[in-house]
């Protein structure tokens, strides 16, 4: 996964989670400036991912904007947790195999330290 599809995907699940979170909120969230983020939001509005709209009003004052995921950016959405998914589970095997590799090697070193200091000095 490129960090573009890590910062999408990111992105994506957080409005799908809350979709009235402020820009400034998600900028915090993903580390990143609030014109970058407003940038990145509009790149996805812009592929039709999300949309974004004022969907309330206060005595004739524009209300927060709120941004709803498109049927297009569910799918997106999916693919990129799969693929994320798919990079943590190989994470996962790796790691698993570096440990079980440096477990053998440490009972390795304990059996060889236990032989040599059963053995007698000369």
């Amino acid at each position: 996964m490129t960090p573009n599809e890590q910062v999408r995907f990111r992105i994506l699940r957080t409005i799908e989670q809350d979709a009235n979170i402020s820009q400034r909120e998600l900028s915090r969230l993903l580390g990143v400036s609030k014109g970058k983020t407003h940038y990145l939001l509009a790149a996805l509005v812009e592929k039709g991912l999300l949309k974004m709209g004022n969907f309330g009003r206060t005595e004739g004052k524009l209300g927060k904007v709120s941004y709803l995921l498109t049927p297009e950016g569910v799918r997106s959405r999916a693919e990129l947790t799969r693929n994320y998914l798919a990079r943590k589970e190989a994470e996962y095997e790796a790691l698993w195999a570096e440990i079980k590799a440096l477990r053998h090697e440490g009972a390795d070193v304990a059996v060889n330290a236990a032989l040599l200091s059963e053995q007698p000095e000369k």
